[in-house]
């Protein structure tokens, strides 16, 4: 059966292999698979955006991001939306942004994939429909929904493995971050971790044009950054791989309740450790004391990094192997997407 799905990004963020955001690049992934696998693929994305399949484009917003930019996005993707469905026998819808409700098609079979914690999620985004099927990334996720709210079944994320494990530095002694660069990512903390330990960190990341966005990185960011911990901006695929591949560890301070971390995992496939805090998925992801470390404080970060050392660079990338396959998470979807376009899925109650 050949498909025709119509992926929808966040409004304001491009897709492709080198975006910063975890969606993004989820999507990125998906989109690929279903080229290779013969399928259609339409891909509702702001201009800059690169994809395998068909992107239908709308105009990427310049400057800060207010109410004004988000509605006139909102617009643009309804427009988008409705012409793709009218030009192309749509099968599936799949949706990716957090604010999917401002342009969520009223009808016909609709997946939208909750890659955020529950309650960042506006209340209209629960309202239930029988062709509208929502479904989390991880089973820590799901467990901290509220109470009478259903996600479908869990699609955990995965990332490239053999493109990440085949790619052999030279280790050298720096920690790395990697990610968007907003307050809940915790840069600050890791920049405080480095320093502590005496040891090199580079950042590699986006400051999306939000005021907080941009306040946190003038104010907790820049000042704690010198010669030896410094900001390098937003990376490109073989780049980001080449970075994971020579660092000492990657270090993952986030402050909120992470539902998954495709950093993470592209790091062990990289055979480099991770250290995080103990913040939703991450403690499943990484093993304590094999590959990386939870941890509770800046002391412990510190620590940590100079424990990082011992660990084992190939049994870090004999897990992501096992548990965090790119083939295992596209397959998924290809047959969620059949499921879903034949009426063999329906919304959980």
């Amino acid at each position: 059966m050949t498909l025709t799905v119509l992926q929808v990004a966040y409004p304001l963020a491009p897709v492709g292999p080198d975006a910063v955001g975890g969606a993004e690049q989820v999507l990125s992934h998906i989109d690929r698979a279903m080229v290779s696998a013969g399928h259609r693929s339409l891909v509702v994305a702001c201009e800059g955006s690169a994809v395998a399949g068909t992107l239908v484009q709308v105009p990427a917003e310049a400057g800060p991001i207010d109410e004004a930019v988000r509605r006139r996005a909102w617009a643009a993707h309804r427009a988008a939306i409705s012409e793709a469905r009218r030009r192309h026998p749509v099968d599936v819808v799949h949706l990716h942004g957090i604010d999917f409700p401002a342009y969520l098609p009223d009808e016909g079979p609709t997946l939208v994939t909750v890659h955020l914690p529950p309650d960042w999620y506006p209340a209209e985004a629960w309202r239930p429909r029988p062709d509208l099927v929502l479904h989390g990334v991880s089973s820590s996720q799901v467990a901290a929904c509220p109470p009478g709210l259903a996600l479908g079944p869990v699609i955990g994320n995965g990332v490239p493995v053999d493109a990440l494990a085949a790619h052999c530095h030279a280790r050298r002694d720096f920690a790395l971050v990697l990610g968007r660069i907003c307050p809940e990512k915790g840069i600050h903390l890791a920049l405080d971790a480095a320093r502590r330990a005496d040891s090199p960190l580079l950042i590699g990341g986006r400051v999306y044009p939000y005021a907080d966005h941009e306040r946190y990185f003038a104010d907790e960011v820049a000042p704690r950054l010198d010669r030896r911990r410094r900001f390098l901006g937003p990376l490109g695929f073989p780049r980001k791989r080449r970075l994971l591949a020579a660092a000492r560890c990657l270090l993952v301070p986030s402050l909120c309740a992470e539902t998954s971390s495709l950093v993470a995992m592209e790091a062990l496939a990289a055979g480099t450790p991770v250290i995080a805090w103990a913040s939703g998925a991450l403690p499943d992801i990484v093993d304590h004391g094999r590959t990386g470390f939870i941890v509770e404080s800046v002391a412990e970060m510190a620590e940590a990094i100079e424990a990082a050392g011992d660990l084992s660079a190939e049994h870090c990338r004999t897990v992501a192997r096992q548990r965090f396959s790119l083939q295992r998470m596209t397959a998924t979807y290809l047959d969620t997407y059949a499921a879903l376009a034949a009426g063999r899925l329906k919304a959980a109650s």
